[in-house]
């Protein structure tokens, strides 16, 4: 006799059997849970270990450019988009003091630097001078970089004064050459007057020469001593461009030649720092000897003009021309192609020139004359304005353009 199934049991048979199927899946979803939790665990882990290095990394190279930055020997400030001070390092605050940080440049360099130097640096009160540079930020600001020069401008004068030294020793055997022809002469003609008894035209004649000798020597003594005095007269000034034609024009020899000079100075408020009498006299050199070369209708050109942070005075004549082998011959001492001619007037401009950092070349020549062209550096402290004009370095450093 077959025992029959309750319902009931079966059915409580069948819920069990689900309720452990569910549990197993329940079980197995749990445990991939857990694998899944344990694999992301690892990963940010991983992705916080690395961050962790990557901040350390950064915070190393932070402190290396904060050391490096701290042992630079120029001055180096951080400015914000209004040009104040956010950072600095150990010898910029050496050279301002306290306080930097939060103030305006313009007041720090204004209190700190007190003139420029000759040659448009940075000068600070005990003399020592500074190149000033700048470079933008992204983020508006500015990195202001200060290097001292005094020690490199001091090397470079006694380079200078070394090299003149022995050219001058040179110069010396060739000035007595140059000295005896026209002192023969001269004696020679003395000598004669001296016999008397020569007729009143003999006598004229011969006195005119000793003097046309003795002037040529004269020429000769002054042309050097103005030869050797650019590298002494040292003196530092600001000279508007447009007073030095003028000077130069006036001081132009009334026996250079009957040409006229037409100027056409371009130079607007443009300044150079240096000896004003030497600047005066070299470019009064150029313009005397184009006259004396140029016929005596011809016209002298005389420009000035702004170029790449110089000034250039370039004086044309309608003479032989320079050939072009002799176009650095001619700046030699005593070179000369005239019998007149002492062979010191353009090596006194390039020598002028030179003392104060610029340039003098022949940039162009013909048959139908040359240009001499002086280029010299212009001002630093004159910074340009909108409209035009021009202002000194405290005045810069306060509208915060310095």
């Amino acid at each position: 006799m077959q025992t029959q199934t309750d319902p009931r049991v079966l059915e409580l048979s069948q819920a069990f059997a689900l309720f452990n199927d569910t549990s197993r899946v329940l079980a197995e979803s749990y445990q991939e849970l857990e694998r899944r939790a344990a694999d992301l665990s690892r990963q940010l882990a991983a992705a916080h270990s690395a961050r962790l290095r990557e901040l350390a990394e950064k915070e190393r190279l932070a402190e290396r450019m904060q050391a490096l930055m701290e042992a630079l020997p120029g001055g180096v400030v951080v400015l914000d988009a209004e040009r104040r001070v956010l950072e600095t390092n150990a010898t910029a605050r050496a050279l301002f003091g306290q306080p930097l940080l939060d103030q305006l440049w313009a007041d720090v360099a204004g209190r700190a630097f007190g003139a420029m130097g000759d040659s448009g640096n940075l000068k600070l009160g005990d003399g020592r001078e500074f190149s000033l540079s700048q470079q933008a930020l992204v983020d508006g600001g500015t990195v202001l970089l200060l290097a001292e020069v005094t020690q490199a401008r001091t090397l470079q004068a006694q380079l200078g004064h070394y090299q003149r030294l022995s050219a001058l020793g040179e110069m010396s055997a060739r000035l007595a050459h140059q000295l005896r022809t026209p002192l023969s002469a001269a004696m020679l003609y003395a000598s004669r007057l001296a016999e008397g008894a020569l007729a009143p035209e003999t006598a004229a004649r011969l006195g005119g020469r000793t003097i046309e000798r003795l002037r040529h020597l004269d020429r000769l003594i002054n042309d050097m001593l103005r030869y050797a005095r650019a590298e002494h007269d040292d003196v530092g000034e600001y000279v508007r461009v447009s007073s030095l034609i003028q000077r130069a024009l006036e001081n132009v020899s009334p026996g250079s030649g009957a040409a006229r000079v037409a100027v056409d100075d371009c130079s607007g408020n443009a300044e150079l720092v240096g000896n004003a009498g030497l600047l005066v006299g070299a470019l009064g050199n150029l313009i005397d000897n184009a006259l004396r070369v140029s016929p005596h209708d011809a016209v002298v050109r005389l420009g000035a003009h702004r170029k790449g942070g110089d000034v250039v005075l370039a004086v044309a004549d309608d003479g032989p021309g320079v050939p072009t082998a002799l176009r650095e011959r001619v700046f030699e001492p005593f070179f000369t192609t005239r019998s007149d001619g002492t062979g010191l007037g353009l090596a006194v401009v390039r020598s002028v020139v030179s003392a104060h950092g610029g340039n003098v070349v022949v940039a162009q020549t013909s048959d139908a004359g040359s240009v001499f062209e002086i280029r010299l550096p212009e001002a630093r402290s004159a910074t340009a304005l909108p409209g035009g004009g021009s202002v000194r370095l405290h005045e810069a450093l306060a509208m915060g353009v310095a």
